[in-house]
């Protein structure tokens, strides 16, 4: 009914207010006390630097602020990151983290700089300063994945490149988790290095699989030998499958999609039990944890996306039993003990449920994720703010806090939370036609821009399928009419003259990469690196694929 309706409406205005004084008591307090470094410690109100030294919360956050309509800072920030961050630092940094969190928060506030009023490059998206800078930072992770392999180690210094003593084994999401953002680089730039060392890494770990056609956890990215066969769903794994979801939607990529379906397959045969996800061996098929881990709650979005909606509903509801269990979704989960493993009963604020909630109530209408929506608020609000921000949940058994609050907070928590309530968002491809919901891009305002289906990298930060097609739609036509200014230029030679074999010709650059970073044909690749998403670098490999801090 109308009244209804409007109540509804009203209701969630009140909350995108809520959510909002949640981002900026948080985001105040992150400059009040932590800025320039990468985190804020909520406990102590200071700060610490946890992956890299970038100001990491900055940039995590920047895209956020056009999200909650806030042009001005959106605008102040960027500036600001453009004086001051430095990537020629030396600095071990994580590849994974840097690449979704620095990369990909780049690359998603350039293609909103429009949107938040900056002032635009000529030819914007397909240039800019803060692409430049995601560039940079992209540059500098090349050299972890010049292996033989072609897979990359998980950590790269960012001066040096990859250190002679770095470990070889990685996690598979370290392998697989750079499509989106590398292809976005390479589309809006014209240097396909960056997609080619993405598709050659999933290609070579695609090729790793099982014969039961699973991946296990961790692996050796030199001898493409697996280290831990734990196969699942869940942490070390996790974006490895959105990617290629995600990749296939923003690329238009049918073979992204059909080696998702045949893991997808493998999954549903011998991981699913009672719409839960186990840990199995990868080439056996056994059960080798029976466990729930909070960073699988994801799994019923990326579902949703496929049009698997009955899996994805049952699913979540048993991940939603969990959270309304403790508050929050604890670190590991017996299933069946019901109850939280030892040492993992923490929640750092993680976004994955709620980002399912946005998925399946985007998907099916039920405020059913809406009601988880609420929960997440009023838990976080009770239990983790303090003078200083929001801190990690430590144990979700008593609500013992940590002195910290990671950038993904930011970056994702808020973010999903927001839209939840806000399904009229641009992000959604909300607004009617003629009310500014879409832009002009390209040379000579030729494409159109942000008129919806936004993907999200696993980080959160949104790219523009659009702004892909219409830089490379143009770089193709430049490349056309270079060629074809080149053949007026060097008209065709005469008769008996010598032209180089065939088998010559071969072992030469295409002109198109000759400035590009990408090695020259013949040069040896060697070099690199690791270190996973679950721990900074602080963290050694343990039993089950498992990443365990020096201290458990």
């Amino acid at each position: 009914s109308l009244f209804y309706s409007i109540l509804m409406l009203s209701l969630n205005c009140s909350r995108s207010e809520r959510i909002k004084s949640m981002f900026y008591h948080a985001y105040n307090s992150y400059l009040d006390n932590a800025f320039p470094y990468d985190e804020l410690r909520p406990l102590t109100c200071d700060g610490q630097d946890t992956w890299g030294s970038f100001s990491l919360t900055l940039i995590d956050a920047l895209d956020t602020l056009l999200v909650l309509g806030n042009q001005t800072e959106f605008q102040r920030v960027a500036s600001i990151l453009q004086d001051t961050v430095d990537f020629d630092i030396d600095v071990n940094a994580s590849v994974f983290e840097t690449n979704i969190r620095v990369v990909g928060g780049l690359l998603s506030a350039h293609l909103l700089a429009g949107r938040a009023g900056m002032e635009l490059e000529p030819g914007w998206p397909c240039s800019g300063p803060l692409l430049r800078m995601a560039a940079e930072a992209a540059r500098r992770l090349i050299p972890a994945f010049q292996t033989p392999t072609g897979m990359p180690y998980g950590t790269v210094n960012l001066l040096h490149g990859v250190s002679p003593t770095e470990t070889p084994v990685t996690c598979t999401a370290g392998v697989g988790t750079f499509i989106l953002e590398f292809a976005t680089l390479s589309r809006l730039t014209g240097d396909p290095t960056f997609e080619d060392v993405a598709r050659r890494a999933l290609t070579a770990l695609w090729k790793t699989r099982s014969d039961i056609g699973l991946v296990g956890n961790h692996i050796d990215v030199l001898s493409k030998k697996w280290v831990a066969q734990d196969a699942g769903i869940g942490a070390g794994v996790d974006s490895y499958f959105e990617y290629l979801v995600k990749g296939a939607i923003l690329l238009q990529d049918e073979e992204l999609l059909n080696m998702f379906h045949a893991y997808d397959a493998a999954i549903q045969n011998y991981t699913r039990f009672d719409d839960w996800y186990l840990w199995v061996q990868m080439h056996k098929g056994t059960v080798s944890m029976p466990i729930f881990q909070s960073l699988e709650a994801f799994w019923p979005g990326l579902q949703s996306l496929l049009g698997n909606l009955d899996s994805a509903v049952r699913t979540f509801q048993n991940y939603y039993s969990v959270w309304r269990q403790f508050g929050g979704l604890p670190e590991f989960y017996s299933i069946p003990q019901g109850y939280t493993v030892d040492k993992r009963e923490g929640y750092p604020l993680r976004p994955e449920l709620i980002e399912s909630a946005m998925y399946l109530f985007r998907a099916t209408g039920d405020h059913t994720y809406l009601q988880l929506g609420l929960d997440a608020l009023e838990s976080i609000e009770k239990v983790s703010r303090t003078p200083c921000g929001y801190a990690s949940v430590k144990d979700l058994r008593d609500h013992q806090l940590d002195n910290r609050m990671e950038s993904f907070f930011l970056a994702e928590t808020i973010k999903y939370l927001y839209l939840l309530f806000d399904p009229t968002h641009f992000l959604h491809g909300g607004g009617m036609e003629g009310d500014g919901s879409w832009e002009e891009g390209g040379e000579g305002g030729q494409c159109v821009l942000g008129a919806g289906g936004f993907i999200f990298n696993t980080e959160a930060h949104p790219l523009d399928p659009a702004a892909l097609y219409c830089c490379s739609r143009h770089s193709k036509e430049r490349q056309e009419l270079r060629d074809a200014l080149l053949s007026l230029s060097h008209p065709k030679k005469k008769a008996g003259s010598q032209s180089k074999p065939a088998d010559e010709r071969a072992g030469e650059p295409p002109q198109s990469q000759s400035e590009s970073i990408a090695l020259k044909p013949g040069e040896k690749k060697t070099l690199p690196t690791l270190s996973c998403p679950v721990q900074p670098f602080s963290a050694r490999l343990s039993v089950l694929g498992q990443v365990f801090s020096d201290n458990s």
